[in-house]
């Protein structure tokens, strides 16, 4: 099956066009490097001819909402409504865990993202996965260096890069399902204590002070509102097995 994937050089694109490559499918990567831009639409009726299915991983680094929505409204729409003219039969789509109902500022974004593919005419699949193993490593970075590294308080559930790839070409191969069941990690995780892990396994030596941060959006990530509220499919890996791995990422 050709499938064609938004965001197909991005960290969890990448995964994707090997999972798809492994599994018998033709990979289209859609990237401004192929010809394609998602914000503008251009090239993309060109890049869909004789494609099936689209999975959207595409990104946008930010934690303002403005840029967020922005970005996913332009992207979305345009993929939508090519994929409508090129007879595209299943949209895929990577969400996040606990986006309604945490206000952060990227959220907003894939909030709108979901709305769109839910009220358009391809039929559609949205699959909301908890954090990476790699949100650790990117809050440590964003962190001014020092002897103390201030991590606020978060709660997750944390799930493999590849495991999400897996499961979205998975996804694939079956018919539009919706919602689909929520994807998380093997087991609830504080960001803290990854934190910690990561800097032991980098060699660094960092005191790691808790931050318990004000509003109801801190309240909400410190006390489980990103964890999955039902059952679904769960992966196998650990952040400590992710880190024997990736502990220089």
């Amino acid at each position: 099956m050709r499938v064609a994937v938004a965001g197909g050089t991005g960290l969890t694109g990448k995964r994707v066009v090997e999972s798809l490559v492994e599994a018998g499918h033709e990979p289209v990567v859609l990237s401004r490097g192929s010809g394609v831009d998602l914000v503008s639409g251009s090239g993309l009726d060109d890049a869909l001819t004789g494609v099936e299915t689209v999975v959207d991983v595409s990104n946008v680094t930010t934690t303002r909402a403005a840029v967020s929505v922005a970005f996913f409204e332009a992207a979305t729409r345009h993929l939508l409504a090519a994929a409508e003219r090129a007879g595209v039969r299943h949209h895929v789509v990577l969400s996040i865990v606990g986006c309604d109902r945490v206000d952060l500022g990227y959220y907003e974004g894939k909030r709108r993202q979901e709305e769109l593919v839910r009220a358009g005419a391809v039929p559609w699949t949205v699959l909301r996965t908890t954090q990476f193993h790699e949100f650790a490593g990117q809050v440590l970075d964003r962190v001014p260096p020092g002897p103390v590294a201030l991590v606020p308080r978060m709660l997750s559930q944390p799930v493999a890069v590849r495991e999400v790839a897996q499961a979205l070409v998975a996804l694939v191969d079956g018919v539009p399902l919706g919602a689909a069941p929520e994807l998380a990690g093997p087991r609830p995780e504080q960001l803290v204590d990854q934190v910690r892990l990561l800097l032991r396994a980098r060699g660094q030596r960092r005191w790691v002070l808790p931050v318990r941060l004000p509003g109801e959006t801190a309240r909400r990530t410190a006390g489980g509102a990103l964890l999955p509220t039902a059952g679904g499919p769960r992966g196998t890996t650990t952040f400590a097995q992710w880190l024997e791995q990736h502990a220089a990422v």
